[in-house]
């Protein structure tokens, strides 16, 4: 604060005062109108609207109040105090309806031809004498569902008065009218009561009892008004859209986001304690503590409370409307003896399988969560295999002594016989393989859990705990909807064999922010199930927002598959770090997946010594590391052409921009297959070190513009049977041999743009099968 005051004095001093931020005005009534924290959850979405606007150039000033129309808000006086405060250049947003439309109380009535007409006409003129710009905004809807589930209006004529006004005095107009109506009839007569006011008694102070108020939005319902409020500014091209909030360089901006909803609880805790649990490290407490969480459920909600203490525990099974907290201090850990974990029906890599159970699991539960500054840990090291290839001599020995059983050629250790058996066995504990739990119990050691699993759940947050040492991928949504994680810290040791942070499958509506990963398979994956099993499933990922994440270690920071049979779309990231990671941003899949994985938006990527791929598209996954342990071949793959069928995968409509990566083998490997090109991928503004440049194999519609390639490798891009690929403005490290290298008889419409061909020895080399009018533009 005070750095801040002392750098406004400078600015003063020597250029005069700082410039004045856009004011915009809002009048009107209690949709979005301020509360007090006491009205919680009541939200005006006027509240929300400063979230989708800069706030260093606009300043929001809400004056709108419960209960007033057009009317009272003149009688009142409180339009003379914002005429007052109006200065040139100003916006003013005026929305009533509500209340004008209350016959029975003369101190509000306005029929909507004359009184509320000619009061709306008034504050646009007397805006507009000052210098200010109005905006009529239509009523927002009610929400009002007939018992057939129709959408019915209660408004009568105040919205087509706006609209009359609005026309007469070509004045701006935001249907916010019809913009909710299309939101609230898409919702559907239930899911839209989650916009509005629907309550149990005992979560909020103003509603002991609870509630029904289909007038009066929730903090998610406000959001989504104020994001149709923003679209419409957008749309109408007003001069505040050079205001919006952009979400990083995607060319996304913030409103155009998904909204994830968040879970809420009552006020009770149900202290572990209390039901017979001891955080001594000696004390088995599975059931104590899954009966404190039982108690919880029934009695309508809670906080299942682990305070400080070692509290040692088989699996633990939530239910709705829990909130588990691991206080700071608490070290939850999971058991190392199997016989603690049964064989359960579960998913396992995007197929129906019988694995051992989670540690934690919930399933067709809503309102959960995980939160707290304790640890959770899995003793995973109990299940684990782990390669030779991975340890240092002097660990693979200590392990060796400790117990297990080697593979055949002595490479990669089991915990047991069990699990060495269940390694050389075709699908083991699938359903589909015909597996049943008994026939299961034989490979149990093998069938290692997931350690947090939450399957069709909804309205779920995990904030600020420690997850770590995972027996397989730390944290799987299978299925959820409205997932927020937060302040996560996720941890599995580097040689953790399947040891992914998140992998969210076949889920919708998600927020991942603040979160670290440092984990021994892939960082943060997006996942929807696996070749036939998962298109018959046929649920995408869809409508996730990854921001201000750390991956530390992984095989990929940012990942999509490889089972994405499902299919993925609506994905927005950016604002992370890579560290360390074996590929940066990891696109991968294969042959037999299907799938349509599309609209995908990167930017803001710092990434630093990357073994492999900065950037990967890849349609060959292999089901390997991907960077070759010492002595495993890395050899391409034959390209061949197959027919297309429904076991054919699709990569299209990527956007990656702002993207740094100091240290890679490749900068941008794009591979897809002979009969399905990876489509429409375009990479701006990226600063790349690596070995190699841009290797692009089967590609259509790339664009790099403004990308520097500093390559050691002497030619700087390889195109081979890609089509319509434009290179504009590329800038590569000096006196490289060959900055282009084009091959392959199906390669054409490329182009070369505005990029600078006298630092290399040779501009543009084409292979023996290539035409040279498949270089369709050169600069």
């Amino acid at each position: 604060m005070k750095k801040r005051i002392l750098l406004l004095l400078v600015w003063s001093l020597a250029f005069g005062p700082p410039p004045a931020k856009v004011q915009i005005f809002l009048i009107g009534d209690s949709t979005l109108a301020p509360k007090l924290p006491t009205d919680a959850p009541e939200t005006g979405w006027g509240m929300r609207l400063p979230d989708y606007l800069d706030e260093q150039q606009v300043l929001v000033r809400n004056h709108a109040v419960n209960g007033r129309s057009t009317k009272s808000f003149l009688t009142e006086g409180r339009w003379a105090k914002v005429l007052a405060e109006l200065r040139p250049g100003d916006w003013v947003f005026i929305q009533f309806g509500h209340n004008d439309a209350k016959d029975a109380d003369t101190s509000r009535y306005a029929a909507p031809r004359t009184d509320y007409a000619r009061n709306l006409a008034r504050f646009v003129r007397e805006t507009r004498e000052r210098g200010g710009n109005p905006v009529l905004l239509t009523p927002v809807m009610r929400r009002r569902f007939d018992e057939q589930g129709k959408f019915f209006d209660t408004h009568g004529d105040y919205p087509a008065a706006v609209k009359a006004v609005a026309s007469e005095l070509k004045v701006p107009l935001i249907d916010l009218h019809a913009r909710s109506r299309t939101l609230l009839e898409q919702e559907g007569a239930e899911a839209s009561k989650a916009l509005f006011l629907h309550l149990e008694g005992g979560y909020y102070p103003k509603y002991p009892q609870g509630t029904t108020d289909d007038t009066h939005f929730s903090a998610y319902g406000a959001s989504r008004m104020a994001q149709l409020v923003v679209g419409e500014v957008q749309a109408l091209g007003l001069e505040l859209t050079k205001y919006l909030k952009p979400f990083g360089h995607t060319g996304k901006y913030l409103h155009e986001l998904p909204t994830t909803q968040l879970p809420a609880f009552r006020r009770d805790t149900f202290r572990v304690e209390a039901y017979g649990a001891r955080g001594d490290g000696l004390a088995l407490n599975t059931a104590a503590i899954n009966r404190a969480i039982e108690a919880c459920h029934e009695k309508g909600g809670g906080t299942v409370l682990v305070p400080a203490g070692l509290w040692l525990t088989g699996p633990l099974v939530l239910k709705s409307n829990v909130n588990l907290h691991v206080a700071k201090g608490a070290l939850l850990q999971f058991s190392d003896r199997f016989e603690h974990f049964p064989l359960v029906k579960t998913s396992w890599e995007g197929q129906e399988a019988y694995r051992a159970q989670p540690p934690i699991s919930a399933t067709d539960a809503e309102n959960l969560a995980i939160t707290g500054e304790g640890i959770i840990d899995g003793a995973g090291q109990a299940w684990r295999p782990v390669k030779k290839e991975k340890l240092t001599d002097a660990q693979w020995r200590k392990l060796v002594a400790s117990g297990g059983v080697l593979d055949a050629a002595g490479r990669i250790w089991y915990p047991n016989e069990q699990a060495l058996k269940g390694a050389s066995t075709a699908g083991v504990g699938n359903v589909a393989a015909g597996y049943t739990a008994e026939k299961a119990e034989a490979f149990k050691a093998f069938l290692r859990p997931n350690m947090v699993q939450l399957t069709r759940c909804r309205r779920l947050l995990l904030e600020g705990v420690t997850l770590q040492n995972s027996p397989a991928w730390n944290l799987h949504p299978l299925l959820c909807e409205h997932i927020t994680l937060r302040n996560l810290t996720v941890k599995n040791p580097w040689y953790a064999q399947n040891g992914d942070g998140l992998d969210l499958e076949s889920c919708r509506y998600g927020l991942v922010e603040h979160c670290t990963f440092d984990v021994g398979d892939d960082g943060i994956c997006i996942k929807s199930g696996r070749d036939e099993e998962g298109r018959r499933r046929g649920v995408p990922t869809e409508n996730i927002v990854v921001q201000h994440c750390t991956v530390f270690h992984g095989h990929g920071g940012f990942v999509i598959g490889s089972e994405m049979s499902g299919g993925v779309k609506n994905l927005y990231v950016a604002h992370c770090n890579f560290l360390g990671t074996d590929v940066g941003l990891r696109f991968k899949t294969t042959r037999g997946r299907g799938g349509i994985v599309e609209n995908i938006y990167v930017s803001d990527i710092n990434m630093t010594n990357i073994p492999g791929e900065a950037i990967l598209f890849d349609m060959y996954y292999m089901a390997r590391d991907p960077v070759p342990l010492h002595g495993q071949a890395d050899a391409p793959p034959a390209a061949v052409a197959k027919a297309v069928d429904e076991g054919t995968p699709q990569f299209r409509n990527f956007t990656i921009r702002n993207v740094r990566a100091q240290g890679a083998e490749t900068g941008i490997l794009i591979r897809g297959l002979p009969e399905m090109a990876i489509r429409n991928i375009t990479i701006e503004d990226a600063v790349i070190q690596s070995k190699k440049g841009l290797v692009c194999i089967e590609g259509e519609d790339i664009r790099l513009k403004n990308v520097t390639l500093l390559t050691q490798d002497g030619t700087v891009m390889q195109l081979e049977n890609s089509r319509r690929v434009v290179l504009d403005q590329i800038q590569y490290a000096p006196q490289r041999k060959l900055l282009l290298k084009v091959s392959g008889e199906h390669s054409a419409g490329i182009q070369l743009l505005r990029t600078d061909t006298s630092q290399v020895q040779q501009g543009i080399e084409l292979g023996k099968n290539v035409r040279d009018q498949s270089i369709v533009g050169r600069e």
